[in-house]
């Protein structure tokens, strides 16, 4: 149901900007939507958990600042900086509990499931550095795909090459932290 929620305004965003035949019209009134989808994810998400997600707060400041510049302006490169910040923000975050706490941030939201993780401190430094340097590769990558290609190119970028780019890497770093989990498996057992 998560995975759903999450979506929600990026799925809207995309639908909207097909709606007008004008595709310059279209940017704007995708970004009318994911400004209203973002409201509405963060009060339904409320309204079930009764708590909101740091994540959906920091995307939809983001959206509504960002957004807004694009409409007053009426200037399309704005709303193509918002997957750059919010990856950004994040990187800062993650980047930042390295010195903060005795757990990086990446840990502390694994560890927030009901089974904990239990890998070694360097692994998780690992893991949570290269979740930073993603963050800001993706960022600069959606730099360039924004303002090298038609507006039309990089919504379908962001929406399906970003997604895709997410997903693997997310494959890749459960592929590598599996193989610490087998190990700490295989030694549990042996005691």
């Amino acid at each position: 149901m998560k995975f759903l929620f999450d979506f929600f305004p990026i799925v809207a965003f995309f639908i909207a900007f097909y709606i007008p035949e004008d595709r310059e019209q279209g940017i704007y009134i995708a970004t009318y939507t994911i400004m209203v989808a973002s409201f509405i994810q963060i009060c339904l998400y409320w309204l079930l958990y009764k708590k909101f997600e740091k994540m959906h707060l920091i995307t939809f400041v983001v959206v509504i600042i960002i957004g807004s510049l694009t409409i007053y302006f009426h200037d399309e490169r704005f709303i193509k900086w918002k997957p750059t910040i919010v990856n950004w923000c994040f990187a800062i975050a993650l980047f930042g509990s390295h010195f903060i706490g005795d757990k990086t941030l990446f840990q502390r939201m694994i560890n927030l499931a009901e089974n904990k993780l239990v890998l070694p401190n360097q692994v998780w430094r690992k893991i949570n550095m290269s979740w930073v340097i993603f963050f800001i590769f993706i960022g600069f990558v959606n730099l360039y795909v924004a303002f090298n290609f038609s507006t039309e190119f990089w919504v379908n970028f962001k929406v399906w090459g970003m997604t895709l780019l997410n997903l693997t890497f997310l494959i890749g770093m459960g592929a590598y932290m599996y193989r610490y989990i087998k190990e700490s498996d295989s030694i549990s057992q042996e005691k």
